[in-house]
């Protein structure tokens, strides 16, 4: 069973929608013993890392989210982004589950939120993208990125800089695209993780 952790914005909604295209056997649920029961995480994440950082410590997930690396968990957005140690968005401490600190998207020439689809190129073999040709577009929507470190596994563009879009680190992934609003690439990335 697959637990969608839930901090009521319509990210959640949205993951479980297309999830059912794959399989029926998964909840929604903000309860830490939800979470426990669950063979895997999702942890998508939209808006703020502020208000997620607050509702984790609100819904007491911090611990939970923490010690479950022996189980897959799959951060979608902002929630790969709250799996890494840090974000200068508001200058928070995050779950640490990945090395790195997130950082702000600042180009002159272009918006400082990076929107739309985007190529992911893959670097080094990864289960989510079993049968999932390199180059293939993602949806991207965000205006903070993480850099590339020794876990990165796909890499993406915004202008001249290149950054992480997908990370993995033991039983622990995370995609700064949004694959439930990425067509068959997408499906097929969130039922790779699935089979996991």
């Amino acid at each position: 069973m697959t637990t969608i952790v839930d901090f009521g914005d319509i990210n959640s909604r949205e993951v479980a929608e297309v999830l059912k295209n794959i399989t029926d056997d998964f909840i929604v649920s903000s309860s830490e013993v939800d979470i426990c029961r669950a063979d895997k995480i999702i942890f998508p994440g939209a808006g703020s890392a502020k208000d997620v950082m607050k509702k984790i410590h609100l819904l007491n997930l911090f611990s939970v989210l923490r010690i479950i690396i022996d189980k897959p968990m799959l951060g979608i957005g902002l929630g790969m982004q709250i799996m890494c140690e840090h974000t200068s968005e508001g200058n928070l401490s995050c779950l640490g589950i990945f090395p790195g600190s997130i950082i702000k998207i600042e180009n002159s020439n272009q918006s400082e939120t990076h929107e739309g689809f985007d190529k992911v190129k893959i670097i080094k073999d990864c289960p989510l993208f079993i049968d999932i040709p390199n180059d293939s577009e993602f949806y991207f929507k965000h205006s903070y990125f993480l850099p590339i470190n020794e876990f990165t596994v796909a890499t993406s563009k915004r202008g001249d800089r290149e950054f992480t879009s997908a990370i993995q680190k033991d039983l622990s992934f995370g995609v700064q695209f949004h694959p439930e609003k990425s067509g068959e690439a997408g499906l097929k990335l969130l039922e790779n993780f699935i089979k996991i």
